[in-house]
């Protein structure tokens, strides 16, 4: 029997305000509030809402049997928390279902997996405490930000917990084999790796309304069918995109949610199944692993970083922000934590692209680094004041071995408290 896993990833960052250099040393606030909440309102009223709509009314007509996935960042909750809260009840109610599966991301969509690695666990475990703080959820399946991947990320994801991985199926990885296959990381035979089939994926984010397409015009019943044409061993098609596919790179007056709402329908008709991310990894047999040393993602033609890492002005921004990981880790003010958190945003690096700046408000990719820089200078210079660099980083690392010593040493007393008052009872 052939799987279909839907995954559909919601993310938006926060707007950065106009910052100028004549405020670094005077204003610490860096969001345009206004634009923020325009713009994620107008995200989740053409977007986010009716997909999550449609995919409880999916749900609920097929059964229960229609099952995805949702990789929804922690900064993302947090929007719709202060912005649009009825989406959150729209969350909760997918949660709910047992349908959905929620999985795990890094908090703020950063790229530090690739710059810090002590820093990526700490937003994956953020991401994990957020989700099942407010919807009570939690997985065993891993997307990074991109779907960034690479042997080392398997590696810590594993000791973290995550028995599976999702990634890109993208040719360089794959050669002649097919994304359709559920496959294992070189680093443990018992952890899975999903690829994305990128082809039937970008099918409809990209071409769905195209007339210039060879498919066009698609519809539920065609669609289905030619999942059901691929090889019979081939048993596992992963359909990721963002959220932004329904409503915004395809329109409602397109049909988009009319032909979402319709594949369960042909798909039980032709005997195909419905699998969450984390159902798939549990479900099938692992074929066989990749091994991917160096960074793959779903974007661009070279499906790597160069879209965010790319140029310049992107390395030095990311050097910039990473070169202090250690002495943010160990302030203790909570505004500058939170502020670390959102300008980790991969987003802004991309506003930095030349080609390609994504959905930036800048004029130009200079022009949104000077902006980032302005503030990154500022935001330094917070933590200078906190942790200075005449710090030397072996009395920093020592400093932090001692906090992380006593860390550990709290959580044993406390666990050893819970056991006493439980002889108690």
């Amino acid at each position: 029997m052939k799987n279909i896993c839907f995954c559909f990833q919601i993310h938006a960052p926060y707007r950065l305000k106009r910052y100028r250099f004549f405020e670094i040393g005077q204003d610490h606030y860096y969001y345009d509030d206004m634009a923020t909440e325009e713009y994620i309102t107008w995200l989740t009223q053409t977007s986010y809402m009716p997909l999550c709509q449609t995919i409880r009314e999916m749900i609920k007509l097929s059964k229960n049997r229609f099952h995805c996935g949702l990789a929804v960042s922690g900064t993302m909750l947090e929007l719709f928390e202060q912005y649009i809260p009825e989406m959150i009840d729209v969350l909760k109610e997918l949660a709910a279902s047992k349908c959905v599966d929620f999985v795990r991301m890094p908090y703020s969509y950063s790229l530090s997996a690739q710059c810090s690695m002590p820093e990526w666990e700490a937003q994956v475990q953020l991401h994990a405490d957020k989700m099942r703080d407010v919807l009570g959820v939690s997985s065993t399946t891993l997307w990074n930000t991109e779907l960034l991947y690479t042997d080392e990320i398997a590696s810590a994801a594993w000791k973290m917990g995550y028995k599976a991985m999702m990634s890109e199926g993208a040719k360089h990885i794959l050669s002649y084999k097919s994304p359709n296959y559920l496959y294992g990381t070189c680093i443990n035979n018992k952890q899975s790796l999903l690829l994305r089939n990128s082809y039937m994926s970008d099918a409809l984010s990209f071409h769905f309304s195209d007339p210039q397409w060879k498919d066009y015009p698609m519809d539920a019943e065609k669609y289905i069918n030619q999942l059901q044409q691929l090889p019979e061993q081939e048993q596992l098609v992963n359909l990721w995109m963002g959220a932004e596919t329904f409503g915004v790179l395809q329109t409602a007056g397109t049909g988009i949610f009319d032909f979402l709402k319709a594949l369960p329908y042909y798909a039980m008709e032709q005997g195909l199944a419905f699998v969450t991310p984390t159902e798939a990894a549990k479900k099938l047999s692992v074929s066989e692993p990749i091994v991917s040393p160096y960074p793959l993602t779903w974007t661009g033609e070279g499906k790597d970083l160069s879209m965010f890492l790319g140029n310049d002005l992107q390395q030095e921004a990311t050097n910039k922000l990473y070169a202090v990981t250690q002495r943010v880790h160990l302030c203790s003010d909570l505004s500058l934590k939170r502020d670390w958190t959102i300008l980790q945003d991969s987003n802004y690096l991309h506003y930095m692209n030349h080609i390609d700046q994504g959905s930036s408000t800048f004029e130009s990719a200079y022009d949104a680094f000077i902006n980032y820089m302005n503030i990154l200078s500022d935001f330094l210079q917070r933590v200078e004041e906190q942790y200075p660099t005449t710090i030397g980083n072996e009395e920093l690392n020592s400093l932090l071995q001692t906090i992380t010593n006593q860390e550990k040493e709290i959580a044993s007393l406390q666990a050893e408290i819970k056991k006493m008052k439980k002889k108690q009872k």
